[in-house]
């Protein structure tokens, strides 16, 4: 692989204005592809094999024309103290209010609060349910505009009036604040990291080229394939972050194999041939681990994680092409100031720059080696490197006890999908949430949507009765609604209200009781019914969602041994790598847990309710932190092994590797931190736990699994570290990931510079 990404470096280094011209050209096709797609489509929520998906099936089967999950919306009307909504002007202003909605744009019905009953004990509070015969993100902008026209009016009367529901949610994709303050803290880390504004500024440059490809060819597909806006964000955010990283591990070896006397061209092309190596290898498991959400069977999972796996592709391909490119416009203005004047000065001395990378034989070598490897790498990594070889016992205990601390939580997570109750109180869905709340009680905002399959019954209508008054009668429900049958009088559906709040642990225990005792319910009817409803649906994903945890992370752990086992041909190595991640997995989710559901520093974050983490959560944070993980283990242990190889002690090996990549390493990490922290600012509940809990997973995986207990395992392990069965050796493919054919090539290339240890052989006893 070294060989041939080196060639690649190599064209795209020397035909560089075709690959900027070809990158140009498949950014403007997508943009244009994306102004020219129609805009996606509301395919609403699915999830096969849950019995809340079949009932909504059975729905849609049986009332059509009727959405199980259209838009809608629920106007709550609230009288001042002391007056009762259904008296006098209050109620002129209702009634007037629900007629303009029930003419309104794309509206089907707006029920009367006074005719159906809608009204609380104590007369203060009333709603209106409207429903629409498009989805929320497919309602128009005179439809909206009706909506809230009409509460206007009310508020106008006096009326507190808010609205909650989906008809307001118009979708959208991402803000722009996130991304702003990631790329800049980005810029910031690269110029600290770099020292110079166009090696900072290259990096960023190519991740919002590949972000620009990535979001525009997602918004050419959204229709097709009814992408969401979650897609999208999801998208950029990785995009965004493996895009920064990736073009900045090459751009850091370019300026390092600079330092060693290679020539421009040369050193692209070594560049390219091992940082791009690890690249590929670092992107390749990102990519499976996001595809391999599909085995999940969520369909809106699967999409999130193709389109997001896309996104990380593109950014490999342009690490791998348009990086070298960039590097042959501007050669030496990546390099630090010292390295250009250092550069200039020998240049002045000796006529020009030697084509091979050695300068001399005399102190022009040595001041050209010094670049670089002292000056921009050798720091607080090796100090920190040497610390960990004479402690590594109470380092890896520390990190371990520290770790496992924070996954503590992890042990009373719940899972769940937050609703309006988890917005900020600014908005008028949280807002219509406490007042339904407060008048009809904490189940309400909740209803369980009984669906009653009456099909070859004889009276249909009397078993209807009866199993809704035994479904009443059961403990924890407080009402039931009249029952609502189809044309052919063979399906009916009702509302059980609950009378507790649809993310209480007690609400699923009361789903489950339901529908464990179906078989009493129904006895004698000869009818069969299923529970559904948002709570219900809520409740079945997460169980799906949870039962499927545990395999994913298993197949996602065993594909990390596997590749690291090409990639670094060593047994021990993976496993440790394993299990690294694995406890990193464990205490961001422990975090997540700590912040979103128990409620520790919350409010810094702007969550102002807390309850059940996001049942996508966990399998987007295993997924996601698995790739990412192994992008610091790649990067960080391959420059260790590359020393080795060449004839390093273990210990000489850890502190070389630390020497090259752990400052790299380092910003690299903080840079995905700043960009998935950005992603908190965001309003949607989803995004912001998924930003906060990939920057911890980071933070914790890059400074305390890959920075510490890495080096402290590798120093007791010694030689044992890279130990692998001859046999095995044998089967497995080689991998060069680390460039060791580079200094195997054949007389006429570009060779080392002198002082390169010729490569051995690992020793496999």
């Amino acid at each position: 692989m070294a060989i041939f990404l080196h060639r690649v470096g190599r064209i795209a280094f020397r035909h560089r204005w075709y690959v900027v011209l070809v990158w140009a050209a498949v950014l403007a096709l997508a943009g244009f592809g994306a102004l020219s797609a129609p805009k996606a489509s509301d395919e609403g929520f699915s999830m096969p094999g849950i019995e809340s998906q079949k009932a909504f099936d059975l729905m849609e089967q049986r009332f059509p024309g009727t959405a199980a999950d259209g838009a809608s919306a629920r106007v709550v009307f609230v009288a001042p103290d002391g007056e009762r909504v259904d008296a006098g002007g209050n109620r002129r202003a209702v009634e007037a209010a629900v007629a303009s909605l029930a003419e309104g744009p794309q509206a089907v019905s707006a029920s009367d609060p006074f005719r159906a009953k809608a009204l609380s004990q104590d007369g203060r509070t009333a709603y209106a349910t409207v429903t629409y015969e498009a989805g929320p993100k497919d309602l128009t902008a005179a439809a909206r505009d009706r909506l809230k026209g009409a509460v206007e009016d009310a508020r106008g009367a006096g009326l507190t009036v808010e609205v909650g529901g989906k008809a307001l949610d118009e979708g959208g994709g991402p803000g722009g604040t996130a991304e702003a303050t990631g790329v800049a803290v980005a810029a910031l880390v690269l110029l600290v990291t770099f020292g110079s504004l166009a090696a900072a500024g290259l990096p960023l440059l190519t991740a919002l080229i590949g972000v620009g490809v990535s979001l525009a060819s997602i918004l050419t597909l959204a229709h097709a394939l009814h992408l969401s806006a979650t897609t999208s964000i999801l998208a950029m955010m990785l995009g965004l972050a493996v895009g920064i990283d990736y073009a900045l591990f090459v751009v850091s070896r370019y300026r390092e194999e600079r330092s060693r006397g290679h020539e421009p061209r040369e050193a692209a092309a070594v560049a390219a041939g091992t940082a791009g190596s690890a690249v590929v290898f670092a992107g390749l498991t990102v990519v499976i681990a996001l595809a391999g959400l599909s085995v999940v069977g969520i369909p809106m999972l699967t999409k999130m994680g193709l389109a997001a796996s896309g996104a990380v592709t593109v950014a490999v391909l342009i690490a791998l092409t348009l990086v070298p490119a960039l590097l042959g416009f501007w050669p030496n203005a990546v390099l630090t100031r010292r390295a250009r004047a250092g550069r200039a000065g020998r240049a002045g001395g000796t006529g020009g720059t030697g084509g091979t990378g050695g300068t001399g034989g005399t102190g022009g070598g040595r001041s050209a080696r010094d670049d670089a490897p002292k000056d921009a790498t050798e720091g607080w990594g090796t100090r920190w490197a040497r610390f960990v070889l004479r402690r590594p016992l109470p380092v890896l205990l520390l990190g371990v006890v520290g770790l496992g601390a924070l996954a503590l939580p992890m042990t009373d997570l719940r899972l769940g999908n937050p609703g309006d109750e988890a917005k900020p109180v600014s908005t008028t869905e949280r807002r219509a949430y406490d007042a339904l709340a407060e008048a009809f009680g904490p189940g309400f905002n909740g209803p369980l949507t009984i669906v009653v399959d009456a099909r070859g019954t004889k009276d249909a209508k009397d078993a209807v009765r009866t199993v809704a008054r035994r479904i009443g009668d059961t403990g924890g429900i407080v009402s039931v609604s009249p029952a609502r049958f189809n044309e052919a009088g063979d399906t009916a559906v009702f509302q059980a209200v609950p009378s507790t709040a649809p993310t209480d642990e007690r609400t699923k225990d009361l789903v489950t009781s339901i529908r464990e005792e179906r078989p009493e319910i129904v006895s004698g009817t000869g009818v069969t019914f299923a529970v559904t409803g948002t709570t219900a649906l809520d409740i079945d994903i997460a169980g799906k969602v949870q039962s499927a945890l545990v395999p994913y992370l298993t197949v996602v752990v065993g594909l990390a041994v596997v590749l690291l086992l090409l990639v670094f041909r060593s047994l021990l190595v993976p496993l440790k790598a394993a299990a690294g991640y694995l406890l990193s997995v464990l205490a961001s989710l422990g975090v997540v847990v700590l912040v979103f559901q128990q409620g520790h520093g919350a409010g810094l974050l702007g969550a102002e309710h807390t309850g059940p983490i996001m049942s996508l959560m966990p399998i987007f944070l295993v997924g996601i932190v698995f790739g990412l993980a192994m992008d610091y283990e790649v990067f960080l242990v391959s420059r260790m092994r590359e020393a080795y190889v060449r004839g390093r002690t273990p210990g000489e090996s850890v502190t070389e590797g630390f020497r090259h990549s752990a400052r790299v390493v380092a910003a690299a990490a903080l840079i995905m931190v700043a960009v998935f922290a950005g992603f908190v600012s965001e309003d949607d509940s989803m995004i912001k736990m998924i930003g906060f809990g990939l920057a911890s997973a980071v933070l914790l995986d890059a400074f305390v699994i890959r920075m510490a207990l890495v080096p402290a395992v590798l120093a007791l392990l010694g030689h044992r570290a890279w130990w692998l069965p001859a046999r095995l050796d044998r089967l497995l493919p080689r991998v060069d990931v680390e460039g060791e054919a580079l200094h195997r090539r054949p007389a006429g290339a570009d060779t080392p510079p002198s002082g390169t240890v010729a490569p051995r052989e690992v020793s496999r006893t």
